[in-house]
């Protein structure tokens, strides 16, 4: 059987990579330092596989068809924005299909691919945890509107923690959640009249040429960072973490899908992936990290249930 070790929660940012500072007493150095001590922890663990949960920025699914929820299960392919990493990723199949199978028994019917696209929102916090572990990647829509409630992201988390500890496999599994915290973004609504015209098509059609759309986008994306005067939410992201350290998750569930954006704003919707790692994993948080940085637009967190030295 095999048996979950711990969660790890972390926000992601482009700038990351594309900013990164050069001292632990620049913008992002704490959280990056941090980070490295967490992945020396997963070391220590010694996984055999992880369960990565994170959102998709338009590089894999577009309005043509928006699921909400997306496991892979074969091969899964590095799309390479903003400086994160390219090719294909190690993926842990017979664990996957197990998983599959059994949220498909709790009343989870996922969609399923074969051949999965996950840009920097899965990758990037995947690299900094543990990059040799066999992965099975769940994507969450926080990105196009209309998303999953977060009641259903709490519900397929603990459906997803037991699909993990009956699977047949001998595995120490990991989960992972990369997300957040606070960050404000333009939208991407269609019926948002702010979204019109090219960018308008690009996300409903832009699958038929994703480096198009990529290209037009990542600009826009880079001139927002680097600013120290962008908003981040420091009072409500140090709030979010406590209520995991709590073991309280459906208080941020209370808030709904109009009170998270209020306070988190636009791209605080992919506390989602948290919510469903942290319900699989049954666990409050026992340690974690948090550095405000407005020059990456986010405000940067950390939280595993394992203790970090």
């Amino acid at each position: 059987m095999a048996e979950i070790i711990g969660f790890v929660g972390m926000s992601h940012s482009p700038f990351a990579t594309m900013l990164p500072p050069k001292s632990t007493g620049e913008p992002g150095g704490r959280f990056l330092a941090d980070a490295d001590r967490v992945r020396r922890a997963v070391d220590r663990l010694a996984p055999d596989a992880v369960v990565v949960i994170g959102p998709d920025h338009f590089h894999g699914n577009f309005y043509d068809v928006m699921p909400p929820f997306v496991l892979g299960v074969e091969d899964v392919e590095a799309f390479g924005d903003f400086d994160s990493r390219s090719g294909p990723l190690p993926v842990a199949g017979a664990l996957a299909w197990s998983v599959r199978d059994s949220l498909a028994e709790a009343g989870f019917d996922l969609s399923l691919s074969y051949s999965l696209t996950v840009d920097h929102g899965l990758v990037q916090t995947y690299d900094m945890v543990t990059a040799r572990c066999p992965l099975v990647p769940l994507v969450v829509n926080t990105a196009a509107p209309p998303l999953p409630s977060l009641d259903r992201c709490l519900a397929l988390g603990r459906a997803l923690g037991a699909a993990v500890r009956s699977s047949a496999e001998p595995a120490r599994v990991l989960l992972v959640a990369s997300g957040g915290l606070s960050h404000w973004l333009p939208s991407n609504d269609p019926r948002d009249p702010s979204v019109a015209g090219e960018r308008r098509e690009a996300l409903i059609h832009g699958r038929a040429d994703v480096a198009a759309f990529a290209a037009a986008r990542e600009p826009r994306v880079r001139a927002m960072g680097g600013d120290p005067d962008a908003r981040v939410n420091q009072e409500w992201d140090q709030w979010f973490l406590d209520r995991l350290v709590a073991d309280d998750p459906a208080a941020v569930a209370t808030l709904g899908h109009r009170g998270l954006e209020e306070n988190a704003g636009t791209g605080g919707h992919e506390v989602r992936c948290w919510l469903i790692g942290h319900a699989a994993a049954g666990l409050p948080l026992q340690w974690t990290s948090y550095e405000p940085v407005p020059e990456w637009i986010t405000g940067m967190g950390i939280g595993t249930t394992f203790a970090v030295d």
